[in-house]
């Protein structure tokens, strides 16, 4: 069957359907006087016109300023979230078919819907308690594990994974999908912050730190992180919390209720995580103060030896030089157990940083660490042996030397020593009465004699 004949009567271009409903809405209404909130407003910087969206919870309609309307009301500065009242001309514009509003001029109208429910839960929440300092815990300076709370779209899970491979490589990261705008994210923020809770040490690896957040946006686009629902896990969590929301100048109910605010997502990443580089100037500096420190001991080794060098002269020769020796064996097994020790510990300190970088391919760093490691270890044995060698060598010299003064050679020499009843040695005749009983030590013996005269003569009887 042939189709049936069209009943309209003309066939409308766009141009000319537009152009009409345009003349339809500014003859039939014209002049308005809206009340609502702004959002999405953006200013064009050339030519200086403004444009926003007005709305109320069900609907919104586009709303543009142009720069060339001044007026009183020009003087009002424009703020996503800000409630106003605009007055202007319903029209349409042509060339997107959008109708809008022309407008002549603003009257502010208050804080804004928004901005009124986040005062009123910031109230509310902080009479509870929820943002005092004394809970606040010190986020980790060595984390291990970080989990993120983010799109595993945005760019800002991206900035967080950059700043923290290139600063720590050896941290593991865990991401935690969740929505972070619209509908349904504050409850997708909140149950992942519970879930790492609950899996921390158990499904999944222990968790030092969590960071909740996202890159900038609109009022409306951060409001997830302004519901009572996440800040009551953040608050609940038994983690340490960072929130990192937007730019440096936004600020969310989840930022007073966290353990720490971070202005950017990058500058949490920064914040868990210490500088690799840092890192290895401490283990440096470290490793240079335990060289100095087992130098030092040499040094007061050495110098308690000499002390015992020196005491020995003249008393007991023999048996002071024995225990000197034996001293001195025990101050050096001493010295070897510290030096293994101290290299044993240092070497453990190096192995636990090596088996928490071996995964991100440290391999250059370790081996020059191993390096200055073995370097070390052998420039403190050459010392110890050194110290050791020149502290035997100098009681060498001083054992023959005792030997070389001692009473009995001086009696290998020819040489006789006089002792009186009491043992003591005579050197003078002063003192020495007549009929006192001597004794006379030789190289081959001793004799024993009687004092019959003194000075004149002394005749002695064995």
């Amino acid at each position: 069957m042939p189709p049936a004949p069209s009943t309209v009567a003309k066939v409308w271009t766009v141009t000319e359907l537009t152009a009409s409903i345009r003349r339809a809405l500014e003859s039939s209404i014209g002049q308005v006087c809206v009340e609502g909130e702004v959002s999405n407003y953006r200013l064009q910087g050339n030519s200086g016109h403004q444009y926003f969206s007005l709305k109320d919870p069900r609907s919104q309609v586009s709303c543009v300023w142009f720069a060339a309307r001044s007026g009183s009301g020009r003087s009002v500065t424009l703020t996503d979230g800000m409630a106003v009242q605009v007055r202007g001309t319903l029209t349409v514009y042509e060339a997107r078919g959008q109708y809008q509003i022309n407008v002549q001029s603003v009257t502010a109208g208050g804080t804004g819907i928004l901005q009124a429910k986040f005062e009123a839960l910031k109230q509310r929440l902080a009479s509870e308690g929820l943002f005092e300092r004394d809970r606040k815990r010190v986020i980790p300076r060595y984390a291990q594990t970080v989990a993120l709370v983010t799109s595993p779209s945005g760019a800002a899970v991206q900035d967080m994974l950059h700043v923290m491979s290139r600063r720590a490589p050896w941290v593991r990261i865990l991401v935690y999908p969740a929505r972070v705008q619209g509908e349904g994210a504050a409850e997708e923020v909140a149950s992942a912050i519970n879930f790492l809770n609950e899996a921390s040490g158990k499904t999944l690896p222990p968790i030092d730190v969590i960071i909740a957040g996202r890159g900038g946006g609109s009022i409306e686009d951060l409001w997830a992180f302004n519901e009572e629902v996440v800040a009551r896990a953040i608050y609940h969590s038994a983690i340490p919390v960072v929130s990192a929301v937007g730019h440096e100048t936004d600020f969310t109910i989840a930022d007073f209720v966290a353990d720490q605010r971070a202005p950017t997502p990058s500058a949490a990443a920064e914040m868990v995580t210490p500088d690799g580089e840092d890192l290895a100037r401490h283990i440096r500096s470290q490793g240079e103060r335990m060289e100095g420190l087992l130098r030092g001991q040499l040094r007061r080794w050495a110098q308690r030896v000499e002390l015992l060098e020196k005491s020995a002269l003249f008393r007991e020769p023999r048996n002071r030089l024995a225990e000197a020796a034996q001293r001195l064996d025990g101050f050096s097994d001493q010295l070897e157990r510290g030096l293994r020790e101290c290299l044993r510990a240092f070497g453990q300190r190096i192995e636990g940083l090596s088996a928490r970088v071996r995964s991100h391919r440290p391999d250059q760093v370790l081996a020059i660490k191993r390096q200055e490691i073995r370097e070390l270890e052998g420039r403190l044995g050459r010392t110890t042996e050194d110290g050791l060698r020149l502290a035997r060598q100098g009681l060498e010299r001083l054992s023959e030397l005792l030997v070389l003064l001692s009473p009995e050679a001086t009696l290998q020499r020819g040489y006789s020593i006089t002792l009186n009843g009491e043992g003591k040695v005579l050197s003078s005749v002063d003192g020495v009465p007549e009929g006192t009983m001597l004794t006379t030590r030789l190289r081959d013996g001793t004799l024993k004699s009687e004092v019959r005269e003194v000075g004149a003569k002394v005749v002695e009887r064995s």
